[in-house]
């Protein structure tokens, strides 16, 4: 397991217990000693997370053990069958999505990956899907409108590839298009930030009726270390500048940015990553059921209600000369 910096008080707690539990001692005094690092760890656990800044949470986030959209999919799906490619130039590797089923109902589940091993991430791109990756979804999304499926997007990307040959194929382009047909969309549509949620990146499919956020997750125009760098021309102030920008489910919900936050289990999704599917389950299955009440027109009307409340501005009025 990895650990974070300021995780080290943990992980001194889990290599104790780790060495106490390789010993081939069985005896009353070693089960007692371990039955005590397993609550002292308990409680450190409690301690660390209570207290996070917004660039610990960032970290958490990243964090290389966290759970991805596969392993969720994975874990939740009694069956899931993947679809590839766009129908137009390749199979982005950075967007995953398909029909999934989850206690006996089909959902479009539709996800950025990031991959667990260097080899992996070489493959996903580190998450950061070219054009065809939204075109891939923007597909995937019309399906699930023609079999009236609901759509599950789970985000998490560091943004969308900035590179030269997918501005050539139309970058925010394939983004824009995504923006006009999710707000559209008739079926129900829930979107989740499962670990980072960075720019264009991330509203590419995080447009819906309901946006939710994991506990330690962050959702932002821009991530902090850009932010940094185009301000102070160094990465030197990333943490500065994550507390301007905001980012944190806590103060998103408060804004009215997202609509509800999942908690994680204590010390993040990674500690415990089964209990969170569960977690993630039940909360896709509740807040499902709660959007299908509505009509196709009422689910637009509110959608449209939801995006045109965000956000401050006031009107001036301009004296006559």
């Amino acid at each position: 397991m990895n650990f974070l910096d300021f995780e080290q008080p943990i992980c001194e707690l889990t290599e104790r217990l780790k060495t106490l539990r390789q010993t081939a001692d069985a005896s009353p005094s070693v089960q007692l000693e371990m039955e005590s690092l397993e609550m002292q760890l308990q409680e450190k656990r409690q301690e660390v997370y209570s207290h996070l800044t917004v660039w610990q949470r960032i970290q958490v986030s990243r964090h290389p053990d966290r759970p991805y959209t596969l392993h969720y999919i994975e874990k939740m799906c009694e069956k899931f069958v993947e679809q590839s490619g766009d129908r137009n130039f390749r199979d982005d590797k950075a967007i995953v999505g398909g029909f999934g089923s989850i206690e006996g109902k089909t959902y479009m589940i539709i996800g950025h990956q990031k991959g667990t091993n260097t080899k992996m991430r070489q493959l996903r791109n580190f998450g950061m899907p070219h054009p065809e990756g939204y075109r891939k979804a923007m597909r995937l999304m019309k399906l699930a409108e023609k079999f009236n499926k609901p759509i599950i997007t789970l985000i998490d990307t560091p943004g969308a590839y900035p590179g030269e040959g997918a501005e050539q194929r139309g970058q925010a382009e394939a983004i824009a298009r995504n923006l006009a047909l999710m707000s559209a969309l008739k079926v129900p549509v829930l979107c989740i930030v499962i670990g980072e949620g960075a720019s264009g990146g991330a509203l590419g499919i995080g447009v819906g009726d309901r946006m939710l956020m994991l506990e330690n997750t962050w959702y932002s125009v821009i991530s902090p270390e850009a932010c940094s760098s185009i301000l102070w021309r160094t990465v030197d102030f990333k943490e500065k500048a994550a507390e301007a920008l905001k980012p944190t489910p806590q103060t998103l919900l408060e804004m009215g940015i997202i609509d509800g936050i999942i908690p994680e289990p204590v010390g993040g999704a990674h500690a415990a990553p089964d209990e969170m599917t569960e977690t993630l389950k039940n909360t896709i299955i509740k807040n499902i059921a709660e959007l299908e009440r509505f009509t196709p027109e009422q689910r637009l009307q509110n959608r449209i209600d939801k995006f045109s409340a965000i956000g401050i501005y006031e009107t001036l009025k301009i004296p006559a000369e």
